[in-house]
């Protein structure tokens, strides 16, 4: 049985308090190995090796930087299959679906900040006759990254990656509930020769370990990815030392279907947009609002595929769905089902666990869910289930389907299927949205701001945005 350490100094270490973790595989539901229990203790260790570093990794040139990250893409490419069967261990997700997702997206993270401090530049304005203005953008020093368990590597080095490029030094906390491909990155940090204490790695629960990260005041930057209840915790906590947050919690997407949609596309991309990764992507589009017109043929077609999908073991390469992330959570989406069912909805596929046979009989699946008949107000409609459970409800015009839209307390995402270009338009600009995607669903380009709006978080990642978050800017003005 194998014992994650902790990450700190550029060395594996054991947690201070001698305590570990169950970590458990939810395809099977039983424990593989154990991570440390760490606490505050442990944090002030990283923080300390991270002070210690910072001053000559900032002081280290965009180029030299730049070649680390770009050597620790390499080996994530190298160490591809490896990472993916370890993320689809950890997570219950379907191997395939690690490999073409998580771990491509890693590396690209590493490889497009590695290149992105190549291509930097700064501001100046000439204030005439008198005086010239320049902006410096400095890192900030040692900033604290906290990521999901939904997407462990592909989030866990978005934010790494442009915090190292930047000149930070990083203490990181992955989920203890899928930290294992975290701790081999750890591992390939140590073999792309990355100097001791620019980048520290504290396993553990997020009351201990994300909560000393959030109210330690050496740490001034905290980039944040999880759940509104916990972001409230960590904004909470660093509002009183003024520390610089950047926050991507919880959606409620919606997906629009119009009558005049490409109906193959929109229902094909609508099945891939709800149920991928078990629905447990922040993304993923869990209420579809469905024109009049189409309704019946959409709802047909669309239960009629969901019916298709399957729920397996996911190291299987047929397997559609895997496991759900834990029981915790896979009881959590039941109990949504069953709320749904008392406030009028009708289960149309789906609604119920699935016992598999042989190794993965103990695991922790559910049917992929669609319910229909309920009010776009009701909690089902309003709350964030997580899950592989979505909801379809019919709309006649395009200020009702806004309305709807934009009732939930959330505004991460949304998805747009129309092949008229005011109603594209139109629609887009009205919704509470930090991203819409028209005739797509999760289309990403890397240069691209990425965020929400309302209870969805706070700030933006991605792209240059990622990099400006981790720095501070400084202006010079020089009279001539």
């Amino acid at each position: 049985m194998e014992y994650i350490k902790n990450y700190t100094d550029g060395k594996f270490i054991s947690p201070i308090s001698g305590k570990y973790i169950e970590n458990i595989n939810p395809a099977i539901g039983e424990i593989y190995s154990y991570i440390p229990d760490a606490d505050e203790q442990d944090v002030a260790l990283a923080v300390a090796a991270a002070k210690a570093a910072f001053p000559a990794w900032a002081a280290t040139s965009a180029q030299v930087r730049s070649a680390f990250l770009l050597k620790i893409a390499s080996l994530i490419d190298t160490y591809s299959e490896k990472l993916a069967l370890a993320e689809s261990i950890d997570n219950g997700k379907p191997l395939e679906l690690a490999k073409t997702m998580d771990i491509g997206r890693a590396a690209a993270n590493f490889h497009f900040y590695g290149t992105a401090i190549l291509h930097e530049s700064s501001e100046s304005h000439f204030t005439s006759p008198t005086a010239i203005n320049y902006t410096l953008r400095k890192p900030i020093g040692v900033v604290g990254c906290i990521s999901p368990w939904n997407l462990p590597l592909y989030l866990f080095t978005w934010k790494i990656a442009p915090a190292l490029a930047a000149g930070n030094c990083v203490v990181a906390k992955p989920s203890e509930i899928t930290p294992m491909t975290a701790y081999l990155l750890s591992e390939i940090c140590i073999e792309a020769g990355l100097p001791k204490g620019v980048l520290n790695l504290v396993h553990g629960y997020g009351h201990k370990v994300g909560q000393a990260i959030a109210e330690n005041p050496e740490i001034p930057a905290i980039s944040f990815t999880g759940g509104t209840a916990t972001g409230k915790k960590i904004a909470l906590a660093g509002a009183p030392l003024f520390k610089k947050l950047s926050l991507e919690l919880g959606g409620k997407n919606p997906n629009i279907i119009f009558s005049d949609c490409n109906f193959e596309n929109a229902v094909a991309t609508s099945v891939r947009s709800s149920f991928t990764n078990q629905g447990q992507i922040c993304l993923c589009g869990s209420r579809i609002f469905i024109q009049k017109p189409i309704y019946e043929k959409f709802k047909n077609e669309f239960v009629r595929r969901v019916k298709l999908l399957k729920v397996g073991d996911p190291l299987q390469a047929d397997s559609d769905l895997g496991a759900t992330v834990s029981k915790q959570h896979k009881d959590k989406v039941l109990s949504y089902i069953e709320l749904a069912k008392q406030e009028g909805g009708t289960v149309l596929t789906g609604g119920k666990d699935v016992k598999l046979q042989g190794r993965c009989e103990n695991g922790y699946f559910i049917e992929p869910t669609v319910i229909e008949g309920l009010s776009p107000y009701c909690r089902t409609n309003q709350e964030e289930i997580f899950g592989s459970v979505v909801t379809l409800t019919p709309f006649e015009s395009e200020e009702e389907v806004i309305r709807y839209a934009n009732s939930t307390p959330y505004g991460l995402s949304a998805t747009i299927w129309t092949e008229n270009l005011n109603t594209a338009h139109h629609v887009a600009h009205a919704l509470e949205s930090g991203i819409v995607w028209i005739n797509c669903w999760l289309l990403r380009d890397l240069r691209t701001p990425f965020g929400g709006v309302k209870n969805s978080g706070l700030g933006r990642e991605g792209g240059f945005e990622a990099l400006k978050f981790f720095t501070e800017e400084k202006n010079i003005c020089i009279k001539l």
